[in-house]
């Protein structure tokens, strides 16, 4: 039994609560899945999981087991990233997890250049508006937007975004230009559920946060759906800069009431503290600031 393997199996089992999404994960059957785990019991005299038809659980010992685990592993991440960096060449798999429109414009253009320039690099891109733990998940590296909540992860600013407001030329010229939250009562109004509370929108007044309670016409949990539907005349719409710079470029929006946002929010690099930084990780990081201009502070037709 490669004891490696059987580490990996189970921490997989444990994170995703089944033997079937532990082999999708990991590329195997779900049956070399079941004989890893065994293996291990069998090895260490314990029960490490308790198995029913619907689901798999923690034993007391699997508990304790587990968080050994997860350190055993990550130790030997960080052995094989330093003999990694005596090559002096990017190599490897590299996760990579971002936000959904953020990673879809942005991030996986980024890793097609960075996998032809650095062909010995195999990569996978997670696109997520949810934050996950980064040592838990597997993954190498985070893109988020936002600031870091309190955690042990390492954050590096690579941009910054605004949080916008934004409706049609048309709806505007038949609507009128609102001016203040008051205004905001007479308008049809659309809720991107991620980013703001459906029926409690937040603006800034001379520095001061104020709270707008709001009945959007319509309200999705997708950015991109909120934000066609404004394109469409349906109403004014919040979002983050980016995600509406080509419509703005374009003139398909119109930005208002942008002495009403708050300050810019960080685009930022994460990556667990607890890893030594990879030279994959190091290069993509390096090509990411090279390469990007993710500053979204500027915007055109302002």
């Amino acid at each position: 039994m490669d004891r490696f393997t059987a580490i990996g199996a189970f921490i997989a089992v444990s994170d995703l609560n089944g033997f079937a999404p532990a082999a999708r994960k990991l590329g195997v059957s779900t049956s070399a899945i079941t004989r890893h785990v065994s293996a291990l019991e069998e090895r260490l005299g314990v029960r490490l999981l308790n198995r029913t038809t619907r689901a798999v659980s923690l034993t007391d010992a699997g508990l304790r087991f587990l968080e050994r685990s997860r350190r055993i592993m990550a130790d030997l991440e960080d052995a094989e990233q330093m003999a990694e960096s005596e090559r002096g060449e990017p190599v490897g798999r590299l996760v990579v997890t971002a936000p959904q429109v953020f990673g879809r414009l942005h991030v996986a253009p980024l890793i097609c250049e960075f996998m032809t320039r650095h062909p010995k690099v195999s990569a996978e891109l997670m696109l997520s508006d949810r934050n996950v733990n980064l040592v838990e998940e597997g993954i190498d590296l985070a893109i988020r937007i936002g600031h870091l909540a309190d955690s042990s992860d390492i954050a590096r600013k690579v941009g910054a975004v605004r949080r916008v407001l934004v409706a049609s030329p048309d709806y505007l010229a038949c609507a009128g230009v609102p001016r203040s939250t008051e205004d905001l009562r007479q308008h049809r109004l659309i809720s991107f559920t991620a980013l703001t509370a459906s029926d409690h929108w937040r603006f800034w007044v001379a520095g001061t946060p104020q709270g707008v309670a709001v009945e959007p016409s319509y309200a999705t949990n997708s950015a991109d759906a909120a934000i066609w539907h404004a394109t469409q005349g349906g109403g004014l719409t919040m979002a983050l800069s980016y995600q509406v710079a080509d419509h703005l470029r374009h003139g398909r929006l119109s930005l208002v009431m942008a002495d009403h946002e708050p300050d810019p929010y960080p685009v930022q690099f994460i990556y667990p503290s607890s890893r030594l930084l990879s030279i994959k990780v190091r290069a993509f990081m390096e090509q990411a600031s090279a390469t990007q201009n993710w500053d979204f502070r500027t915007l055109a037709r302002e």
